[in-house]
């Protein structure tokens, strides 16, 4: 990780917890976010100039991932605005529904803040619509 990396990932800490999230440094390039009143919680990661954000929404058996549900995940008028789903192998036959959005980083300025703020809202935003999507899954 280079110094501006960390410098960053200080900067985003801090912007965060100013905010109101609670935030915890999980490795040197990730974080993760935490709404105090909902209690759901974002992973982010930095990799060289882009901070990659991802909330869990569900885990489930990899039997429950049908071409019907994958169907409403893709569809454009499902809720979900600004996010996009993401599956990934939880192990065990388990499969991780994650909800996940970017945003390039340039100078840490006003425009980088609010583009990270609106990145962070979008996920808690978009994550009640999913719920109401996956609702009918065993988890």
């Amino acid at each position: 990780m280079t110094p501006t990396a960390a410098a960053t990932m200080g900067q985003i800490h801090a912007l965060l917890a100013e905010r109101g999230y609670e935030v915890q440094e999980t490795a040197p390039d990730h974080l993760k976010i935490r709404d105090l009143s909902s209690g759901v919680t974002i992973q982010t990661v930095l990799q060289g100039e882009i901070l990659f954000l991802t909330l869990t929404c569900t885990v489930v058996p990899q039997s429950a991932i049908t071409a019907e549900l994958m169907a409403k995940m893709l569809e454009a008028d499902n809720g979900i605005s600004t996010s996009h789903f993401q599956l990934y192998d939880a192990g065990q036959g388990n499969v991780a529904i994650t909800l996940n959005n970017f945003c390039k980083l340039q100078e840490m300025g006003p425009d980088d803040e609010d583009d990270i703020l609106s990145c962070v809202h979008f996920l808690f935003v978009d994550v009640m619509s999913a719920r109401r999507l996956l609702a009918g899954l065993v988890s």
